[in-house]
């Protein structure tokens, strides 16, 4: 009697989880999390946009700075591909299998609003402050989402 658990044979227990195991692997592997996949990269691009743009706010006063922006969408662009001929869901798992990164740039190096070289308007530093939070937002909306949908097809 030892060797039952929960009512079963070890034998049977084993079966069943790695029949559990099999189609644990053949879900993650079916491409079902994709979309999170590239939403989560999307994400961490908000979030490392939002760093930049604190930083840039935080140094508008500091001769000689150079304000600083972050480029993903060209990149998820070009992961993503135009071509008209392929669905969404081919072209995001394609995207997914990707090392999308994104693009630190220096934004109007030889742009000065000011005598002593910064470039940094703390108005607009705002104002893309606020629009990067309401698109981070989107994005982890949109993975709460996903996660709904699998949850619903799940049960």
């Amino acid at each position: 009697m030892a060797d039952i658990v929960c009512g079963l044979p070890p034998i049977l227990i084993l079966e069943q989880y790695i029949e559990f195991s099999e189609r644990s692997y053949n879900m993650i592997n079916s491409g079902v999390f994709d979309y999170v996949n590239v939403l989560s990269k999307a994400a961490d691009a908000a979030w490392e946009r939002n760093e930049l743009l604190v930083n840039n706010y935080s140094n508008a006063n500091t001769p000689g700075y150079k304000r600083k922006d972050l480029d993903f969408s060209t990149q998820l662009r070009e992961a993503l591909g135009n071509s008209r001929y392929e669905s969404v869901d081919a072209k995001v798992a394609r995207a997914a299998d990707l090392n999308i990164k994104a693009r630190v740039y220096t934004d109007s190096a030889n742009f000065s609003y000011r005598l002593d070289g910064n470039n940094v308007d703390p108005d607009t530093e705002g104002v893309e402050l606020a629009s990067n939070q309401i698109f981070y937002n989107g994005i982890i909306d949109s993975i709460n989402q996903e996660f709904a949908n699998l949850k619903m097809v799940i049960k």
